[in-house]
């Protein structure tokens, strides 16, 4: 195993600075994945498990999904929330049990609220009640991918090192290509953020600025039928 004296950020920040690997870039038709952004993980000082790493991380998803929704492109937030008695958590809700445990985020409960910044639309988006870690597992996204004709996936939310990664590693193991909006996704920690999103660039996906995903977005031009 190779050592260093370098902080997770710092090796991000070196990888990001001198990639050594070419991107896998957009492909064809991306959808946007916003995973999680509830009230739950987005509503610091009222709950323990929320999280803010870019202040303006809910502006720019807002500014994706506008740009994809200006585009007819697909769009998919989803949100954990579990039964009262938390069977469908499974053997993941059973290390701990207070209010701020994850099987104990009801359904209809403000912590599985979608944060009120966010502009979803209700008609056209597609909304997901994911019970896992991925948004793959068991729910019907990869139908949803494959109804669309989307090769790539545009992974925003939290947390970094958890349901995105998730949802990074399932999204390429199906065959798709990854993008990350740096900007656009958010951790508890720091070092886990980014020995994360270090992984996720050298080994799975494009980490790339929002600024640059959204450029692609105004570029983009449907396809003529």
């Amino acid at each position: 195993m190779e050592t260093s004296s370098l902080t997770a950020r710092q090796l991000f920040e070196h990888a990001k600075a001198n990639p050594t690997r070419r991107r896998f870039g957009f492909g064809r038709k991306p959808m946007l994945i916003n995973i999680d952004l509830q009230c739950a993980y987005t509503a610091v000082g009222e709950f323990a498990t929320a999280y803010e790493t870019d202040p303006k991380q809910l502006d720019y998803v807002n500014a994706l999904a506008d740009l994809a929704r200006q585009k007819g492109l697909p769009i998919t937030w989803t949100y954990v929330a579990y039964m009262d008695s938390g069977e469908d958590c499974g053997v993941w809700g059973t290390r701990t049990d207070t209010p701020d445990s994850l099987q104990n985020i009801k359904v209809g409960s403000r912590r599985a609220e979608f944060d009120p910044r966010l502009k979803i639309d209700h008609v056209k988006d597609i909304v997901i009640n994911k019970r896992m870690a991925s948004p793959f597992h068991e729910t019907n996204l990869q139908s949803l991918m494959v109804w669309h004709q989307c090769d790539t996936v545009v992974i925003t939310g939290g947390s970094t090192s958890g349901c995105v990664r998730a949802c990074v590693v399932d999204a390429i193991s199906r065959g798709y290509r990854v993008v990350v909006p740096e900007e656009c996704v958010a951790d508890k920690h720091e070092s886990p953020h980014f020995a994360n999103l270090y992984d996720i660039s050298v080994k799975y996906g494009d980490v790339i600025p929002v600024a640059e995903a959204i450029a692609w977005y105004e570029a983009y031009q449907p396809e003529a039928r």
